[in-house]
């Protein structure tokens, strides 16, 4: 199976360094997906690529957001007939440590998940996050009806079939909310989903691209979506709506 790491960057210099030798010495490629970093993350991207062939880098004209990041990537991926796309942050708090078990876990399933959330799973980081992190797992889970316990999880991977399929291009949500829109056409069109734990780490290196809101945009996402699948159940589908009622 042919996989290809989307790496989505945003002043990530330091990371990437470390990071690209620790994926190169596993059985996949990595595409550097950089929205325009001041901090010569691209560059240095650039750098890897002119000497190493199985690092690609995909430049953009700024900070597009994480969503349009991974879209970007994916296309990518079928592109070049690639079999799957893994994605993670680019910042060791998802550590290729897991990526085997996820490899393994593909032969069973058309989206693995690395979660945080099932036995074996952790996470490393303060305890308002880690509360924060939960509760909007639970929302989500619970609003949507999401099968998988980590939905928000940015660590996973894509089957072809599963990126040939889903609308990624008109999925409306950005930022981190993504994962949870995209989850939930995945679970939408039947694909089967599995999870394999990891534990999550807070970077050492530096800043968190999470924000207020983006916190807000995830609350908007699910309103959204719950709204959408409530007006659903309660019309029907638009071929029942079409019918003629019979007497």
């Amino acid at each position: 199976m042919r996989v290809l790491v989307v790496l989505p960057t945003y002043n990530e210099a330091e990371n990437i360094a470390l990071l690209i030798p620790e994926l190169l010495a596993l059985p996949l490629d990595v595409c550097v997906v950089d929205d325009a970093s001041p901090d010569g993350t691209g560059q240095l991207a650039d750098e890897w690529a002119a000497r190493e062939p199985r690092v690609r880098v995909v430049h953009r004209a700024g900070k597009l957001g994480l969503g349009t990041a991974y879209v970007a990537g994916f296309h990518f991926a079928l592109d070049h007939d690639y079999d799957a796309a893994l994605t993670m942050d680019a910042d060791f708090s998802h550590h290729p440590r897991y990526i085997p078990a996820m490899l393994e876990a593909a032969g069973r399933a058309d989206l693995v998940i690395g979660s945080r959330y099932v036995p074996g799973g952790d996470v490393l980081y303060p305890l308002h996050r880690r509360f924060l992190s939960k509760t909007a797992n639970a929302v989500a889970r619970a609003a949507l009806g999401l099968r998988p316990h980590d939905c928000t999880a940015g660590f996973r991977l894509y089957r072809a079939p599963v990126l040939r399929t889903v609308p990624i291009d008109s999925i409306f949500s950005n930022g981190y909310s993504f994962l949870i829109e995209m989850l939930n056409l995945v679970q939408g069109f039947g694909f089967s989903i599995a999870e394999v734990p990891i534990v999550f780490e807070d970077r050492v290196r530096g800043h968190s691209k999470i924000s207020s809101a983006e916190i807000g945009r995830a609350a908007y996402t699910v309103s959204r979506l719950t709204y959408r699948r409530l007006r659903d159940r309660l019309i029907g589908p638009l071929e029942a709506r079409r019918s003629p009622r019979k007497p």
